[in-house]
């Protein structure tokens, strides 16, 4: 009898054992799982090459043409202003504006120097950061004014009329710096002085003869691809 309660417990142990044995391994595989996760960075998205089956442009694909060189805004301390001939004047931060509606649409960047790039662009509609804040009856004319001093305009009717969009992303990215981070306007039918980039304010205004900067120096004012872009 005493030999095989000896055994009995022996098995007893030997179970014992193996199931602590067991729980340790549990444990360090999930200790191990988790720094593992920890230790995991997202990688930068890719740029899609391709939408619905049409070819598309990269942002590579841009030239260097800005007056002062690539803008390096601050998404932290970056703002938006909506104002001029507003009854509510509207300053929004980076984030606040990508709680807009967005939209995607394919559209190409036809440039004067004779190059094109076809872009599948995401972003907010004009309109709707215009319509909240109210444009009085007087106001024609939209200026948008860039970090770098670059302004241009449009016909308030045109941002109005037309699903115009102030781009986030290009091919599924973030805007880079050289391309316009924050903000590019996607002036869609008009040559490419006209698609501003790092927007810091849209102005509401009863000029229609104001000129930006390159329409200032003798490039046609409507900017239309139709028509030459010299006046």
């Amino acid at each position: 009898m005493k030999k095989g309660g000896a055994e009995r417990e022996k098995k007893v142990i030997k179970v014992i054992l193996i199931t602590a044995l067991i729980l340790v391994i549990l444990i360090v595989s999930l200790q191990l799982s988790n720094d593992s996760s920890e230790d995991i960075s997202e990688l930068a998205k890719v740029e899609i090459r391709e939408y619905e089956g049409e070819k598309l442009g990269s942002i590579e694909d841009f030239r260097e043409n800005s007056i002062k060189g690539t803008q390096h805004v601050d998404r932290e301390e970056y703002t938006l202003k909506v104002n001029g001939l507003v009854e509510d004047e509207k300053e929004y931060t980076y984030d606040e504006v990508l709680e807009k509606d967005k939209y995607k649409k394919l559209i190409t960047l036809d440039c004067v120097e004779g190059w094109s790039v076809t872009i599948l662009w995401e972003g907010m509609l004009v309109k709707d950061l215009i319509e909240d804040a109210h444009p009085l009856e007087a106001a024609n004319t939209v200026i948008f004014h860039a970090a770098d001093g670059y302004t241009t305009s449009f016909p308030l009717t045109y941002v109005i009329d037309n699903p115009i969009i102030m781009a986030y992303k290009m091919n599924d990215v973030e805007l880079p710096p050289e391309r316009g981070f924050p903000f590019q306007l996607v002036a869609e039918s008009k040559w490419g002085y006209k698609w501003i980039k790092w927007i810091t304010k849209i102005e509401l205004s009863d000029d229609p003869e104001y000129r930006g900067f390159w329409e200032s120096r003798g490039y046609s004012n409507t900017g239309d691809l139709d028509e030459s872009f010299r006046e």
